[in-house]
């Protein structure tokens, strides 16, 4: 006897404004771009992809196109969409990052050696 399977659509199960919001967030933890555009489509898909696709500015085909796995979306449509879920992004620091300390002005180290070589050269060569 066979198992039949049916397709899961996690679409049906995001209902909630706050469960959208916990899978782009987590989307957007990984730095993956197939997973953030397939997290913004599952939520595109959930409140209806042709007033999404209408409220971004896109026809509902390039919306799916762009927010598939192996989509790639402009940071306009990106933005659009985010917007039209009601959603904002946010960024925060890495706190594993150290601060970058600022960068020193003037000359470089190794061209003030150059210059005392080239000058202690001259002197010898005198």
């Amino acid at each position: 006897m066979s198992i039949k399977t049916i397709p899961f659509d996690p679409a049906q199960y995001l209902t909630s404004p706050e469960a959208q919001a916990e899978l782009l967030s987590d989307a957007l933890e990984t730095g993956d771009a197939g997973y953030i555009a397939n997290a913004l489509g599952v939520i595109a898909r959930a409140r209806g992809m042709s007033g999404v696709a209408r409220d971004a500015g896109v026809t509902r085909e390039a919306l799916y196109k762009a927010l598939s796995r192996d989509g790639d979306p402009r940071l306009t449509t990106l933005l659009g969409v985010i917007r039209s879920l009601g959603l904002t992004l946010t960024a925060a620091a890495t706190p594993s990052r150290r601060p970058q300390r600022p960068k020193r002005r003037g000359v470089a180290p190794t061209a003030i050696k150059n210059r005392t070589a080239s000058r202690r050269l001259k002197l010898a060569r005198a």
